[in-house]
């Protein structure tokens, strides 16, 4: 079992482009992961949603991004209540690949969340993802309803609480 203090989480910056470009490009990331557009400085400054480089032992490995589900009037989740989160992420490094990273790092961001006052965290995997659904599964979260269409594409609904 890892201790989740083996992780650290810093704001995606601009320097981080490049790194994000190449973790997207990786044949496990691209399969999930919809969008070949690069961040820009707008997307990193806006507050809806909070962007991270997670690293283990110093080594950056993941991006995870946790958004307010309210930001957006169309948005999926916008009927959950006051204070919920939604979470995606991924991991780009292809050696940190099944190895118990994703469901540590995401516990530990989870737990900020909560910490933070979040009622409920939302995440929206594609429905054959499922091995990030089995992840989701051992975090708590449930699936909440079908898959369905979103804008973001095809999701199933998961719901974590605190």
């Amino acid at each position: 079992m890892m201790t989740t203090n083996q992780y650290s989480f810093r704001k995606v910056t601009l320097d981080d482009l490049d790194m994000l470009m190449g973790w997207q490009s990786n044949p496990h990331v691209r399969e999930w992961w919809g969008s070949d557009e690069p961040y820009n400085e707008a997307d990193l400054a806006d507050p809806r949603v909070a962007r991270w480089i997670v690293s283990n032992a110093e080594r950056p490995f993941a991006f995870m991004q946790d958004y307010t589900v309210h930001g957006w009037e169309d948005h999926h989740f916008a009927y959950l209540p006051k204070g919920s989160r939604g979470i995606d992420q991924y991991i780009g490094d292809p050696e940190m690949v099944g190895v118990g990273h994703g469901s540590a790092f995401i516990s530990m961001r989870m737990q900020v969340l909560f910490d933070e006052g979040a009622p409920v965290i939302a995440t929206d995997p594609h429905p054959d993802n499922a091995r990030a659904i089995a992840v989701y599964k051992k975090l708590g979260f449930e699936p909440f309803g079908p898959p369905q269409k979103t804008k973001w594409g095809l999701i199933l609904p998961m719901l974590a609480k605190n």
